[in-house]
């Protein structure tokens, strides 16, 4: 799923650029020589994990468009939009309106793969965009289907809640990655002044192996969300459409998923054990059973 991986990507990004600067500027250095107060250790946890969300949210659109080269779509009175594109629009427009939600900013992206995605720091602010791959494969009805599936995702309002999950997440990782570096460089190397390489060491890798566990979380809560975002694009589209939408998903990349389509694709990917705790998707045919299940 584009969005949540291109939310996360972000998340990092801003993340680990405030705690290089937080370091540079001794504000992370100065805590470590007061000893460990945990209290103050959490307050800049805090601030630092939900600082990262919260900048990767706000800035997610400007990401999706640069990242994915998505070509907002204008339907102004003198624009150059073909049908297709201005069928798009207004389907978006019909199911926001039935959402209660504003109308988003609606755009296309080249790209041969099944996909679209729905991102914006408000479900009033946001963007959804659609692949060329899915416009040539996807008959209309199922496209709308999809369509319906991300405006769902909008009005939910998931990336916002994504964002607080990501800031508690980010909190707790960065917070008992510290404790473990601090206990680890006081107790088994014992370094009785400040903090030495062991802390610095320690916490990097606590924090990549927390980061992991985390993303456990974040990879649930993704996998809960589709079936709403499901049952809304039912609503809105049909559930027989969406269900023709998932069956054709299905029918253009047969189980196993391609890896590439497992990580971003609306569809997501197969996978059992372990692998399924990581993937942003539930199955296909749990997706289609939990439709074919509502009244």
């Amino acid at each position: 799923m584009k969005r949540i991986l291109l939310f996360l990507a972000t998340n990092l990004a801003i993340v680990l650029v405030l705690s290089v600067t937080m370091r540079l500027l001794g504000v992370e250095p100065y805590l470590n020589e007061q000893g460990l107060n945990l209290t103050s250790l959490l307050i800049f946890a805090a601030v630092m994990g939900f600082g990262g969300s919260f900048i990767s949210l706000a800035i997610s659109k400007w990401m999706a468009k640069k990242s994915m080269g998505v070509q907002v779509i204008d339907v102004s009175s003198n624009s150059t939009a073909n049908l297709t594109e201005r069928w798009l629009v207004e389907t978006i427009r019909k199911y926001s309106a039935q959402a209660g939600i504003k109308m988003p900013e609606v755009g296309i992206y080249e790209s041969p793969d099944v996909n679209a995605f729905a991102t914006g720091m408000s479900k009033n602010s946001s963007l959804i965009a659609v692949s060329t791959g899915l416009l040539n494969q996807m008959t209309r009805e199922e496209a709308e289907a999809v369509l319906g599936h991300e405006v769902s995702h909008a009005a939910n309002g998931d990336m916002v809640t994504l964002a607080l999950i990501q800031g508690v997440v980010n909190t707790f990782v960065m917070f008992f990655s510290r404790v473990i570096g601090y206990v680890v460089d006081k107790v088994v190397f014992k370094t009785e002044r400040g903090t030495g390489p062991a802390f610095f060491v320690t916490m990097i890798i606590a924090e990549m192996v927390l980061g992991v566990l985390a993303s456990i979380i974040v990879m649930w809560f993704s996998r809960r969300r589709e079936f709403i975002a499901d049952s809304g694009g039912a609503t809105l589209a049909g559930k027989h459409n969406m269900i023709a939408a998932l069956q054709r998903l299905n029918s253009l990349h047969p189980a196993p998923l391609p890896e590439k389509m497992a990580a971003f694709g609306i569809a997501g990917g197969g996978g059992g054990g372990i692998k399924r705790l990581f993937m942003t998707h539930p199955p296909l045919e749990e997706r289609i059973a939990a439709l074919r299940a509502l009244q």
